[in-house]
């Protein structure tokens, strides 16, 4: 193997190094959802960010790499790529399960809402214009 072919491995292999803490990520963001912890999310969050931005940073330098046209025809190559495909969509499914608990968590809010509204009195409870509860405020009564 060359040295170019090592510079690209070498780039490969920080690619896979990313999506393991990705995914890792991904995972404690999942116990930031369930537990309702916004500063762990929030910190997750820009942490994600930065992992990704460092994912494309390495992939655009493999994409310019002059050796890739070379590289692209070896086994290591395929083997490789085919180890952070699958990672890759590893971290997929799990920022899909993480999406799918957030909406989940903000239709148990929601109902709540709904509940704590209508337990506050049935005449009083009205739909906005995009069909959630609200509360109509009857003011103090009548004023002579």
């Amino acid at each position: 193997m060359s040295s170019a072919s090592s510079s690209i491995l070498t780039l490969l292999n920080q690619q896979e190094q990313h999506l393991d803490e990705l995914l890792l990520l991904l995972q404690k963001e999942l116990d930031a959802i369930r537990t309702r912890d916004v500063e762990a999310l929030k910190t997750t969050t820009d942490q994600k960010v930065h992992l990704l931005e460092l994912v494309q940073a390495a992939d655009q330098q493999v994409a310019a790499s002059p050796e890739l046209a070379g590289a692209k025809t070896q086994s290591w190559f395929q083997e490789q790529l085919s180890r952070l495909e699958e990672k890759l969509t590893q971290c997929k499914f799990q920022n899909q399960v993480n999406s799918q608990s957030v909406e989940q968590s903000q239709l148990v809010i929601e109902r709540f809402k709904t509940e704590l509204l209508q337990s506050r009195g049935r005449a009083g409870l009205t739909y906005t214009s995009k069909g959630k509860a609200a509360q109509v405020d009857k003011g103090s009564g009548i004023k002579a």
